[in-house]
């Protein structure tokens, strides 16, 4: 055809690196995939039973149910996360059921967020962000998470990462539409604390910012850190957008069920949108997760709750690579939340600095595909987590997920070890 066929919204964003690094650990045989976020291990038994239960139990779970959520599961969302905010939740006017949480953060660039727009997003940040806003006619501003020197010999931690008070102050203007904020955050693990939210928080209400929040790691928090939800914070409620991830929650990322819960005045532009796109995200998924979560209200805060088993399970998984990692000469950041962990490869930078690769390719991209093809280990280059001028000040760091199974972390270990022979004398 002579006339052009893409819209100009795809300008810019038409290359995944998640398509190009999934295809190079595809093409390799005996690899550890340790790169994309999701758990390979079984769900909990009761949330394997809630969806058999959805699947040959009633059958009109079989067609549509209401278009923003199946009734049982936007009332438990509405009254589990009510007590959690402080809020009065409405079922039918402040929670919408969408296709993941990556659904949701769509919905909601696409509702709100119009041509001109600026949308404020946190380095490093879930890269999904960037395309999103382009493809709703916004502008993203950036702001950059910058590590605090540590003490020679002694563990960086994602703690560490700070704001710049004033740089982040800098950022809002009066054509600040948005400020999209992710806690835990992927891919460094960093848990906001309970001051830089009131700062966020702040700025948001000085400048009159929607604030999309995107939460969906909120039970994986470790050593004694305490997640705290935006919402919460006096004044919030009324200017924000909480994402939510049964993938994440109950270790099903294939169900493909988010949500979304904020004010009406927000909500019913999300609606809108879902109403013009999705529609109707599936039954029997839905069904299983409002099932999953009335058995967890019953346990929640006792041992007995996924919600306190999962993190227990993951902070062991986590200890366990950051000591791997470690015999390695690799320099983990340690997570206080999230699946993944980020590790400094400065020293093998300096030790192998001409891998081969593209002209102007960033390191750690270089280096994963290296890493990839000769010692069968996958990860993914933190550089894809920052905007294109930033890149190239984080590109001796690469991103490990932890949340796998045992097996999967020994397969890791035998091969740390076979790499690790190799370099000795």
């Amino acid at each position: 055809m002579a006339k052009r066929l893409q819209a100009r919204r795809l300008d810019g964003i038409d290359h995944n690196p998640w398509v190009e690094f999934v295809q190079l650990a595809s093409e390799e045989a005996d690899v550890v995939n340790l790169g994309q976020g999701f758990p390979d291990f079984s769900p909990p038994e009761f949330a394997v039973e809630a969806f058999q239960h959805a699947v040959s139990g009633d059958f009109m779970l079989n067609q549509y149910t209401k278009a923003f959520g199946y009734p049982p599961l936007t009332k438990i969302l509405a009254n589990f996360f009510g007590k959690l905010l402080g809020q009065e939740i409405d079922p039918l006017k402040n929670v919408l059921v969408t296709v993941g949480a990556y659904g949701a953060l769509f919905t909601a660039f696409q509702a709100l967020v119009d041509e001109g727009d600026e949308v404020i997003i946190i380095e490093p940040f879930f890269d999904c962000y960037e395309p999103m806003t382009l493809m709703a006619g916004g502008r993203p501003v950036f702001v950059s998470l910058k590590p605090s020197p540590t003490q020679k010999g002694e563990p960086d931690s994602s703690s560490n990462w700070q704001l710049d008070p004033t740089e982040l102050a800098s950022k809002f203007t009066s054509r600040t539409k948005a400020f999209i904020l992710n806690t835990p955050n992927n891919p460094l693990g960093k848990v906001f604390s309970k001051e830089e939210l009131e700062l966020v928080a702040s700025l948001c209400q000085q400048h009159d910012v929607v604030c999309i929040s995107d939460e969906v790691y909120q039970w994986m928090v470790f050593d004694g850190f305490q997640h705290i939800s935006i919402a919460s914070l006096p004044g919030m409620w009324e200017r924000t957008l909480t994402i939510g991830s049964a993938g994440k929650t109950f270790s099903v990322t294939g169900w493909k069920v988010g949500w979304v819960l904020g004010p009406d005045s927000l909500m019913k532009h999300l609606r809108t949108v879902h109403q013009n796109s999705i529609y109707h995200c599936a039954t029997q998924g839905q069904a299983a997760v409002a099932q999953s979560f009335e058995r967890e209200q019953l346990h929640f805060g006792r041992p007995s709750s996924y919600f306190v088993q999962l993190p227990q399970y993951i902070q062991r998984c986590r200890d366990h690579m950051i000591q791997s990692l470690q015999s390695m000469g690799f320099r983990p950041v340690i997570p206080q939340g999230s699946y993944f962990l980020i590790t400094d490869i400065s020293d093998f930078k300096n030790k192998m600095p001409d891998l081969p690769g593209a002209a102007g390719e960033p390191y750690d991209r270089r280096f994963v595909k290296w890493m990839i093809k000769n010692k069968g280990l996958v990860a993914v280059p933190v550089s894809i987590f920052f905007s294109l001028p930033h890149q190239k000040f984080f590109d001796h760091y690469i991103r490990f997920c932890f949340v796998k199974d045992e097996s999967t972390l020994r397969a890791m270990d035998q091969k740390l070890q076979k790499w690790k022979a190799e370099l000795t004398p």
